[in-house]
């Protein structure tokens, strides 16, 4: 039996931006104000925006209003630890909402407020826009990264069980254990001894 996917995507949310944040600590703040290249300013205006879509969505799909309001401050977080603090607390948010998740709750109808208008979205489409809306950011930023003294970090180390002591460290950080998102008997298997 699969495990709930969209709670495994929202743990991998949480990992891959602790992981990303993590390097970014490595910078001083003006290398992360510093202008770069993408759809944001500088590596600070990304992270944030990452943050922002992140409060939007996940407020509404637990229900809330916040809407357009949620952008009123474009860089909400100008320093990397209160911002490293939110994205932490909005990741949770967002794995909480996942992992209880049926059937019937993925095919829910979710209401965004938009100011003008009210979209109306399944629950699961809504999903996969936001984890893929994140992806595509994160990539910009570990690109911005790239041109900095610090080494970007593998992003993409979450789904592979033969990876799972690359991640260990960062999900007993997180709270996070295979068993917990994998399933029972979905851990790494023992180590080969040939």
């Amino acid at each position: 039996m699969l495990p709930n996917l969209f709670h495994a995507q929202a743990c991998n949310n949480a990992w891959s931006n602790h992981r990303l944040l993590k390097a970014c600590a490595g910078l001083a703040p003006e290398e992360l104000a510093a202008p770069r290249s993408g759809f944001f300013p500088s590596l600070i205006a990304t992270l944030n925006h990452i943050l922002i879509v992140d409060w939007f969505y996940v407020d509404a799909l637990e229900g809330g209003w916040l809407g357009p309001a949620a952008w009123a401050d474009r860089v909400p977080h100008p320093d990397l630890p209160g911002l490293r603090a939110a994205q932490a607390a909005v990741d949770r948010r967002l794995v909480a909402h996942c992992a209880g998740l049926d059937d019937a709750a993925l095919a829910a109808i979710v209401r965004v407020n938009r100011d003008t208008r009210v979209q109306e979205e399944r629950r699961d489409r809504l999903l996969l826009h936001l984890f893929q809306h994140q992806i595509h950011h994160r990539g910009q930023a570990h690109a911005m990264l790239s041109s900095t003294l610090v080494k970007p970090p593998q992003l993409d180390e979450f789904y592979s069980v033969a990876e799972a002591p690359l991640r260990a460290a960062e999900f007993a950080a997180l709270g996070f254990s295979e068993e917990a998102i994998w399933g029972p008997g979905n851990a790494m298997p023992p180590a080969s001894t040939a």
